[in-house]
């Protein structure tokens, strides 16, 4: 186990990664000296120093911080950056983010929300209930939660709300009290070889849970028998058979509303303020766990009303009486199936355009059949060029790939000035973004595109 006791000074090697920031943020809270090194200039590292924390983006041992007690990094940094090799070389206590979110939250207690897709909304609105209703966490996030804009918050009570990575096996250095698994589809085979693998890095998960904890998993998941814990509860957004489900489902403006049913409880009226009939069920998750902890009705229903959403989750960029605009941070085929669906479903009648910037070459290559059938549910798709991240490019692989498998007449491979230029254009009634890599850099055009129509 890693000593935290007498750190003083930490340096991170990828800053600006969102679980990262969220780790650079605690140290900061606690008076800790923290600098960091990112390849890219983002809204989050500006904010970041803005806070006081210390960011640079050139690869260079001239600017990294020599006297730090502690160095941080995240398996996506290559292995040839030249930082990272100078901190080893010179016997620098260089360890993963994982190793240390699992020492920061060793002596907690801990709501852990694990899942291939669902799992940053889960738990930013999970934090968002204890901390709206006044029971209070601390929050280690996958993603920015509107209300508050940050994705790190702590607070007096011994208790952590963490975001359970399963990229590189994160989420095994976790010591759940309470565990989620929203999903365990095949994701990061570059990491697990084969999907069997995965899952079965989903059960070790599950494994990891203390005596006495709880387990809450979707019902209906592939391998729901091989998931143990001393008490196990699954959800479901409508399967009665489910140990949670909800009743009554409408839609009102955007909005859902709905009763959580629970095997002993019904929480009654409760409002979701946000697109996409996944975040039902999404919200049934945190809604069970805030149960479990003997929050009362008034409070959850009151605390869910107030949830505004994740930054880049089913996020509104544009919305009114001609053009709607949803950003999401999809990057895996049934995060695209519930996007489309989810906006299809709010904004039924309009035609569906969506703009998707592939994550990762080896993911392409692995899924491209499973994203060209979940991108067939749109009406029309434009397909920016694969976004590289950790890899270097695989011969034969690219955004080619996906379109050349799709069924319906409305395909495209833009570059980013093509797709300014087309939105201009064609000005679409409801049109989404989607990726994990930095198509998010092109939402402020979009939003400025539609928004100029109508002398915004």
């Amino acid at each position: 186990m890693i000593e935290l006791a007498n750190i003083s000074r930490v340096y991170f090697i990828g800053i600006g990664g969102i679980g990262m920031s969220a780790l650079a943020r605690y140290f900061h809270a606690k008076g800790v000296i923290v600098q960091g090194y990112d390849k890219t200039e983002t809204a989050l590292t500006r904010q970041m120093e803005a806070e006081g924390i210390g960011v640079h983006y050139l690869d260079d041992i001239g600017l990294l911080d020599g006297q730090a007690n502690l160095v941080i990094y995240t398996p996506a940094v290559p292995k040839q950056h030249t930082e990272l090799n100078y901190f080893r070389e010179h016997h620098f206590n260089v360890v993963k983010r994982s190793e240390v979110l699992g020492a920061v939250t060793a002596g907690s207690f801990n709501i852990c929300i694990a899942g291939t897709h669902g799992k940053t909304t889960i738990s930013a609105m999970t934090a968002h209930i204890l901390r709206d209703s006044g029971y209070g966490c601390n929050a280690f996030l996958g993603g920015i939660a509107v209300n508050y804009d940050t994705n790190f918050w702590s607070n007096e009570r011994n208790l952590c709300v963490v975001e359970a990575d399963e990229y590189d096996k994160s989420f095994l250095q976790l010591s759940p009290d309470i565990a989620v698994i929203s999903s365990m589809d095949p994701d990061h085979l570059d990491i697990y070889g084969t999907t069997g693998n995965m899952e079965q890095a989903f059960i070790d998960f599950a494994g990891k849970i203390k005596p006495g904890g709880t387990l809450l998993s979707r019902h209906g998941l592939k391998r729901s028998a091989d998931l143990h814990a001393d008490r196990h509860i699954t959800y479901h957004i409508s399967d009665v058979h489910a140990g949670v489900f909800a009743s009554g489902v409408r839609t009102d403006k955007g909005c859902y509303h709905f009763d959580a049913v629970m095997n002993d409880r019904r929480i009654k009226d409760m409002v979701l303020n946000m697109g996409g009939e996944h975040n039902i069920e999404n919200a049934l998750a945190a809604i069970s766990v805030s149960a479990q902890l003997g929050l009362p009705d008034d409070m959850i229903r009151n605390s869910l009303a107030e949830f505004k959403g994740v930054k880049r989750r089913f996020e509104y960029i544009v919305r009114n009486d001609h053009h709607i605009y949803i950003d999401d941070y999809a990057h895996h085929p049934e995060e695209l199936r519930a996007l489309i669906s989810g906006a299809r479903s709010v904004f039924a009648g309009k035609k569906c355009t969506i703009v998707f910037q592939p994550h990762l070459y080896s993911r392409t290559r692995d899924l491209a059949k499973d994203f060209a059938e979940s991108l067939d549910l749109a009406d029309e798709v434009i397909l920016l060029p694969v976004y590289p991240a950790r890899e270097l490019p695989i011969p034969g692989v690219g955004s080619e790939l996906i379109l050349e498998n799709m069924k319906i007449a409305g395909k495209s491979i833009m570059t980013r000035d093509e797709l300014a230029d087309w939105v201009s254009r064609n000005r679409p009634e409801l049109i989404l973004t989607a990726g994990a890599g930095d198509i998010d850099r092109m939402v402020e055009t979009i939003k400025n595109i539609l928004e100029a129509e109508l002398g915004k």
